[in-house]
Formats: C-alpha cells, sequence, structure tokens
C-alpha cells in the first residue's frame, strides 16, 4: 500500500486524509495517508523517518514549506520561483524528494475556471507573504493582473 502524508504544525485540523482516502476509494487506489504534526526544528528527520518507513508523496503545509524546499534534490520551477514546496514525490530510494508548488496554479484556476473571472488588468489584493502566497503572488502576475499590492504583518 503506498504511504503519503501531510505535514504541518498544527495539522490535526487538516481534512487531507479524509478527502485522500475518499479519492483513493473513488479511483480503486491502495493508498494510506495520514496527517503529521512536525515542528519546523524536527521536519528533516521527521520526513526522513517517513520515507524510511515507505512513505512515496506527502504534502506539506505551514510553516514547513520553505523548509520542504531546501530539503529537495529536484524542484519544479513553480516551486524555484516561490521558494516554497506543497507537494513532495519521491525521487527512488536513495535520491530524495521532488518539490512542486501548486498553490498559486490552483489559486487561478480556481478564480477563472470555477468563478470565471478575467484576471488581466484588475488590481488585487495578497495578504501575507508566506510560500503560498509567494507562489500566489507569481501566478497572478502571470494572469496578467495589472497591480498586485502584498500586505504582510511582519517585515520579510
Amino acid at each position: 500500500m503506498n504511504q503519503y502524508a501531510v505535514f504541518g504544525h498544527p495539522i490535526a485540523h487538516s481534512l487531507s486524509p479524509r478527502i485522500h482516502k475518499l479519492f483513493g476509494v473513488q479511483a480503486g487506489l491502495a493508498l494510506s495517508y495520514v496527517a503529521i504534526d512536525t515542528p519546523p526544528e524536527v521536519f528533516s528527520g521527521t520526513l526522513a523517518r517517513f520515507a524510511a518507513d515507505g512513505g512515496v508523496g506527502a504534502n506539506v503545509t505551514l510553516p514547513l514549506k520553505q523548509d520542504a524546499f531546501a530539503l529537495c534534490k529536484e524542484t519544479s520551477a513553480f516551486a524555484q520561483r516561490a521558494g516554497a514546496v506543497n507537494t513532495l514525490s519521491r525521487l527512488d530510494e536513495y535520491n530524495g524528494w521532488r518539490g512542486d508548488n501548486t498553490d498559486g496554479v490552483g489559486l487561478i484556476r480556481d478564480l477563472t475556471h470555477r468563478h470565471g473571472l478575467d484576471l488581466r488588468e484588475r488590481r488585487s489584493l495578497l495578504l501575507g507573504a508566506g510560500g503560498a502566497a509567494r507562489a500566489a503572488a507569481h501566478a497572478l502576475l502571470d494572469a496578467g493582473i495589472g497591480e498586485l499590492t502584498i500586505v504582510n504583518r511582519n517585515p520579510i
């Protein structure tokens, strides 16, 4: 059975295990998907144990997205631009992880396809400057946003 997880701190609120369990049933896939609460200080070791125990893929949420990026052997262009990853896939037993960031792409797809918005030349306010916000900023600019204002409670 393929083993997957979502890593974060805190993570008890995550619906990901329930969603992925239903996905596995619908797709006829035997998979295990669990939530793993890990603070940043021990994330590297926790991820290594997950891999050693057979983990093949994971999602990453706050506050671990930049830490996950630093642990990747390979990263997508989206991840490189954001400096953060939210999706990890095992390269192989020896070569570590490949990281991707789907936050920005997911946001744009939702706004344009689901809500039918034309983002070109629009003014946009982005709250926050973490891993998801970085991905969102690049995706909004790529989508043709006319003006992007970023507000963050802490200096970057």
